[in-house]
């Protein structure tokens, strides 16, 4: 998946799309690391603002959360939030 740049969509939210989508399909198993914020920005190119705000809103989703000194780390399905 490529970042739009003319999309109405913004970057960070394309990729706050993509990884959730990435989540969901098991692609990134619980209880495993999401790709750090260097392997993001270089995948996707991608500045780390914009990587920062789409993990952010994962984390207020419930579908991540960090795991000080470890990273950032997928929440087990059955600990979504409902509706999720």
């Amino acid at each position: 998946m490529e970042i739009d740049r003319y999309s109405d969509v913004p970057p960070w939210r394309q990729l706050a799309d993509e990884l959730r989508r990435q989540i969901s399909d098991g692609e990134i198993a619980p209880r495993r690391p999401i790709p750090s914020k260097k392997t993001l920005m270089q995948t996707y190119g991608i500045a780390g603002a914009t990587c920062d705000k789409a993990v952010n809103l994962l984390k207020e989703e419930g579908l991540v959360r960090t795991i000080i000194g470890m990273g950032i780390y997928v929440v087990p399905r059955e600990d979504w939030p409902a509706g999720t």
